[in-house]
């Protein structure tokens, strides 16, 4: 073999090589490379979806979240989501409470925990949150408001004993 084919086939190689990694993703495909190398698990090429997000109020403070699995059928119908028979048996998920009925303008979900808190999870028990007929509805940005408003008695919140898993994904 000559002096240039040795030269020349590395060459081709690392051509190869960068070829490869962009045709099959780029940055994703090398740091899926690196977390092979480390050890860690790979989940498979990543891929970009169109999904539907909502809103939700912690603490006066907008986050964005997704609904993606619950524990009860009907709203798994309903919603389009996923229907988890074993989300029903978890306890002690923080609340997500859901005004039903009359409501203030720009009412969204109040949740009892947030994205980077200590007690954060996915997992949700949905606490639907009526305002009483005699009371007129403020808008509920944070949790403590849902609990202030039910122990004045303008309001009550009903356990539905449902479980949902709706990740936040990011906060305003």
């Amino acid at each position: 073999m000559s002096r240039r084919m040795l030269v020349a086939i590395p060459i081709l190689a690392l051509v190869i090589v960068a070829l490869t990694g962009y045709a099959t993703g780029g940055a994703h495909a090398r740091s899926a490379g690196k977390a092979a190398s480390a050890g860690g698990a790979i989940m498979g090429p990543m891929h970009t979806i169109s999904q539907h997000a909502f809103q939700g109020f912690y603490d006066g403070k907008k986050y964005t979240y997704l609904s993606t699995d619950t524990s009860s059928k009907a709203q798994a119908a309903s919603m389009h989501i996923n229907y988890s028979k074993a989300l029903g048996t978890v306890k002690g998920a923080p609340a997500i409470y859901l005004v039903e009925g009359r409501a203030a303008p720009g009412q969204l979900a109040a949740f009892g925990s947030y994205l980077g808190d200590p007690g954060y999870s996915p997992l949700w028990e949905e606490l639907i949150v009526t305002w009483k007929g005699s009371a007129k509805p403020i808008l509920l940005t944070s949790d403590n408001a849902v609990l202030a408003q039910q122990k004045k008695g303008t309001l009550t919140v009903t356990d539905t004993h449902i479980v949902l898993n709706c990740p936040m994904i990011k906060g305003k």
